[in-house]
């Protein structure tokens, strides 16, 4: 009885489609196509701009939507990579993060002991200035490994990337990135 009732409605409903202003009244079909006038521009700008956009959904960084940038990768750019690692997940993720210590700067770590007898927090510091602080237990209480700098400047081709999140995931644990792998971005929102 419900089919047979539905199956009753759908020339009324199909009328209300078409731009009536009820049930049962006659269709206008003027009104559709202002519908579709307004509708599909949208539709077909949001079915364009969509492949050249991305969603930021991290805290880590101050951006909502972001597109990539054509140009050289500077101190404070945003940069966009793939992650490959156990602790970011099973599968590699796209990853967004500020250019912080560029190939051939500075960079010291200094670990500082939180409690006598426990690992410590990793103090990143580029020219001197502050970049972040690792940690040795994540939120879920794993255990983190802090990124030690083998040598006193950043390597030819590789770029510290990071956020000032205290709980961001970047160079902090996984080292400098290749600027090969790296893609400018620009924030829209």
């Amino acid at each position: 009885k419900r089919l047979w009732r539905e199956a009753r409605d759908l020339p009324l409903r199909a009328a209300v489609a078409l731009g009536a202003s009820g049930l049962g009244q006659p269709a206008r079909p003027a009104q559709l196509f202002k519908a579709y006038g307004i509708v599909l521009p949208i539709g077909l700008f949001a079915w364009w701009a969509m492949p050249h956009m991305t969603l930021v959904m991290t805290p880590s960084i101050d951006a909502w939507v972001m597109h990539r940038a054509p140009g050289p990768i500077g101190r404070g750019d945003l940069v966009s990579f793939m992650l490959a690692d156990p602790v970011a997940g099973p599968k590699p993720v796209n990853v967004t993060k500020y250019a912080l210590c560029m190939p051939g700067e500075p960079i010291v770590m200094i670990e500082k002991a939180v409690r006598l007898g426990q690992p410590g927090n990793g103090w990143y510091y580029c020219h001197g200035r502050l970049m972040g602080i690792s940690k040795p237990v994540g939120r879920d209480g794993k255990a983190l490994t802090h990124w030690r700098p083998g040598v006193p400047h950043i390597p030819e081709g590789m770029i510290f990337v990071g956020s000032k999140h205290p709980d961001g995931y970047d160079s902090r644990y996984y080292g400098p990135v290749a600027i090969d792998r790296l893609t400018r971005m620009e924030q829209l929102l």
